[in-house]
């Protein structure tokens, strides 16, 4: 587990919780006593991602619906701290969520973290569903350029050639062509 983002998420939660003794509880309870915040109606939102975090980070797949949902959350530091913990969770079914929520049209505003964290697994699905959010970003007037780039620079660090043509037609675009471009450059000739 990363400790600056356990840190981070750590102070956002006892932010979020106030008063409530429990973020120091949850820091240090066990995967059982996690797994039931999980479970329970009604806990807050903050108890969940704490919960989730520690047993995604720990490698207990109990945690994987919670983290899905947190990835493509609207809080950009929940989808961060979400995408950590399923990078390290090790469930095979993280590429395929994560891989349709970042093809997800409707909430691409929310693409970012899924497609990084489909970057940092390199799994098969990652070349196909960055290619084709990449594409999209390349419509006119489109307003996601964060994505579109993440797209870029994920396909250059994945190397796979069959990135080329949508780089090449992202060189068209000011704000993405200097990262195109570099990322043409680390595709194998």
């Amino acid at each position: 587990m990363d400790q600056d983002v356990w840190r981070g998420l750590l102070a956002r939660a006892s932010k979020e919780a106030g008063e409530d003794p429990r973020v120091e509880w949850l820091a240090a309870a066990g995967d059982e006593e996690l797994n039931t915040v999980l479970t329970a109606p009604q806990e807050p939102l903050w108890a969940r991602e704490l919960a989730a975090f520690r047993l995604g980070t720990a490698g207990d797949r109990r945690a994987f619906e919670t983290l899905v949902l947190l990835l493509n959350h609207r809080e950009p530091a929940r989808c961060a701290s979400a995408a950590h913990a399923l990078a390290e969770l090790g469930d095979p079914r993280t590429a395929r969520a994560a891989a349709a929520l970042a093809t997800n049209e409707i909430r691409v505003a929310y693409a970012l973290h899924p497609v990084r964290l489909l970057v940092a697994l390199r799994a098969p699905e990652a070349v196909p569903a960055l290619i084709a959010v990449l594409e999209r970003r390349l419509a006119p007037g489109d307003r996601y350029q964060a994505v579109a780039l993440a797209c870029a620079d994920g396909l250059g660090e994945l190397g796979d050639p069959c990135a080329r043509p949508v780089l090449r037609a992202a060189l068209a675009r000011p704000g993405l062509a200097i990262v195109a471009r570099g990322a043409l450059e680390r595709l194998p000739r």
